[in-house]
């Protein structure tokens, strides 16, 4: 089931795609709070504005270096237990959203993910039963200045401005993660491709370890990892991340002012 929320004449609804996929099937609500009861009413794929499918009230939790290629790539050796870290949710924008180059930034680039959304609290979560708490999966892109992350020593500033994690097109309900494909395009050039199961620490696993840290919350999504291929966004540039099985998420950028 592919979940969206939109906006359609002044209105912000949730909707479901219909088996022919040429409509929105509007939602009562939200649908990870209000269950799957319906309007009655119909939207045009066409006549709709996606925004980003799930607006996280409490955290973004983000994997580092979990595909071993890309941690070559930054030089360093995979981590052993998954490397965490926040990004604030006023970071959040929606598909078509402009990522905006921050001036203190002379090098950001796009790291196209697999994003988990999480849809019951849970503290201490096993693995065996770590899927029961998702309630779905999504397209991400963690946006980074490299140059603040080295200079900073820690990752809250270079990881964290406005704009630096487009989210969407839809929550996918039912997805297979073992034969899902990543695929980061810029200005139509393949820069990022991989494949999920290659995530070195697993979707179960990383939704463990984050509820041994931190209490989850629906609404609360994880970026599970990059693959190699991170590079340099430019204004002017469209960035787009495709997840087989869920969609495409293209984003312009544009420089500040």
């Amino acid at each position: 089931m592919r979940i969206a929320r939109f906006s359609h004449a002044g209105t912000l609804s949730f909707g479901i795609l219909d088996e022919d996929e040429r409509e929105w099937v509007v939602l009562a609500g939200d649908p990870m709070y209000a269950g799957y009861d319906t309007t009655g009413e119909r939207v045009k794929l066409a006549d709709a504005t996606l925004l980003a499918p799930v607006l996280p009230r409490s955290k973004v939790v983000a994997i580092g270096r979990n595909y071993r290629e890309h941690a070559e790539e930054m030089g360093s050796e995979p981590p052993a237990e998954p490397l965490m870290f926040l990004k604030p949710n006023t970071s959040v924008i929606g598909p078509d959203d402009a990522i905006v180059l921050p001036p203190q930034s002379e090098q950001v680039e796009h790291e196209g993910e697999l994003v988990v959304v999480i849809g019951r609290i849970g503290k201490d979560v096993q693995p065996q039963n770590a899927l029961d708490y998702v309630f779905g999966y999504t397209v991400g892109n963690d946006v980074t200045a490299r140059d603040l992350q080295r200079k900073d020593g820690q990752w809250a500033r270079g990881k964290g401005f406005d704009t630096f994690c487009p989210l969407g097109p839809v929550i996918e309900t039912e997805f297979d993660a073992a034969s899902a494909t990543i695929e980061t395009r810029v200005n139509g050039d393949v820069r990022q491709s991989g494949r999920v199961a290659d995530l070195i620490h697993g979707i179960p696993e990383l939704v463990a370890y984050a509820s041994s840290v931190w209490t989850l919350l629906p609404g609360d999504v994880i970026m599970t990892g990059t693959p190699a291929g991170v590079g340099p966004l430019t204004a002017g540039d469209r960035v787009e991340v495709t997840v087989s099985g869920i969609g495409t998420l293209s984003n312009p950028v544009r420089a500040k002012g």
